[in-house]
Parts: C-alpha cells; structure tokens; sequence
C-alpha cells in the first residue's frame, strides 16, 4: 500500500478533564479485512524534555500506509492539550487509557497495538493491563538504566508482569539503558517477550525520521505474529 492516508484531528477527554490534542492516521484503503480490526496507538517520549505526538508522525504515515490505522496524541500539558505534564508519568497514564478507550468506541476496532517511545514505553506498558482491548506492546528505546529508574523505575514492574505479547526494541548505543540491563529486566518479565537490537545505534538516533521505515517494519511483523 503506497496511497497517502487520511489525517484528522480530534480532543479526546481524559476520565480527570484534560482533554487531548490527537490525530487519526487512516488508511484510504484496505487490502485485509483483519487490518481493520487494529489500531496502533503511539505514545511520545518525555514531555518534560520536549516529546510531541509531531515526533512519531513518520511512524504513523508509515503504518497508515501499510493498512493500518494509527493514532498518535500529545499528552497533557504537550501542544493543543490541556493540563500540566507530571515528572513521573503516572497521570500521563490516564491520557493513554482515554486514547485507547476513544479509539474502540470511534474507529471500529477491536485491537489496539500499544507502542512507546523512550520515555513513553514505561507510560505506555502501564496502561496495557488498564485497557482489555490491548493486545500487544513495542517499546522503542524502553530507559530501564539506573538513572532513568530514578523517574520510571514504578513503571517497570506494570508491563514486565503482563502476560500480554511484548517486543523491546533498542540500539546496542543506547546511552540510558544497557544491553546487560536489558535482558536483566525481561529475565524476569511475565509471558512472551522478544527484543531486537539495532547494532551501533544511539536512543536518540533510534527515535530519529531515518529509523521510522525500519520501526514500521518491525512493528507490522510483530503484529502478524500475534
């Protein structure tokens, strides 16, 4: 599929009031009636330090693209949203849940592919047990490291004890988080995990438009694994 998608935009209103700046990647056709049934919800890295839905946006066109609907939002406190971002991101967890739960009731679907992006993956993997229709969860550039653990180390045991499908995704740079500490976080984690290294890559360069063909790819594998 290579037409370009449908954009649109909407407020979605967390269950506290904030009410969210998202956007609908849709594709203009479908090759496979099963990609109908999915959306892929993106969350971005910290807001704190400048994360926006913008950065995801290749992501989202590229998924768009290959058929499938992707939704990509500015949490609070981020752009067009209301409210004021939290330093830990666990209020950030209620933007997700509103996301997941507005896309079911709006888009037609019934499963949602969970992805998060350095500092969203510790937000994204703790709503995944919040929302029945999740069926999946990537993380690119999950900041397991010691000093990242500092902000997200609360959310780590969220999406390691679910049972639900997970796939790590990191470059062997990775700056905050180690290949060593990595696979002795998901040692311990719950149900199928896999990972996939990228040699020689940096997290920033990992979040980077020049890697977004190749996380769509890795991300449409993933779901036609499940």
């Amino acid at each position: 599929m290579s037409t370009n998608p449908t954009i649109d935009s909407c407020t979605v209103e967390t269950s506290d009031g904030v009410k969210l700046h998202t956007t609908i990647f849709k594709p203009n056709q479908y090759e496979e009636q099963e990609k109908n049934s999915w959306v892929v919800i993106l969350v971005h890295p910290y807001s704190i330090l400048g994360g926006s839905q913008g950065l995801l946006r290749g992501i989202a066109n590229g998924l768009s693209r290959k058929g499938y609907k992707a939704v990509t939002f500015d949490m609070r406190g981020v752009g067009r949203s209301t409210g004021k971002p939290s330093i830990f991101g666990f209020k950030e967890i209620k933007d997700v849940v509103a996301v997941c739960k507005w896309s079911i009731e709006n888009l037609s679907v019934n499963k949602i592919l969970l992805v998060g992006s350095s500092a969203g993956a510790p937000i994204a993997g703790s709503a995944v047990e919040q929302v029945e229709q999740i069926v999946g969860y990537v993380s690119i550039g999950y900041p397991l490291g010691l000093m990242a653990s500092i902000l997200f180390g609360r959310h780590h045991k969220n999406i390691l004890k679910s049972p639900k499908p997970k796939l790590f995704i990191m470059g062997t740079q990775d700056g905050f988080t180690s290949i060593k500490q990595l696979n002795n976080k998901l040692r311990c984690a719950t149900g199928r995990v896999e990972k996939h290294l990228i040699e020689g890559i940096g997290h920033f360069e990992l979040e980077g438009p020049a890697y977004d063909s190749h996380m769509v790819n890795l991300i449409v594998d993933f779901i036609d694994s499940l």
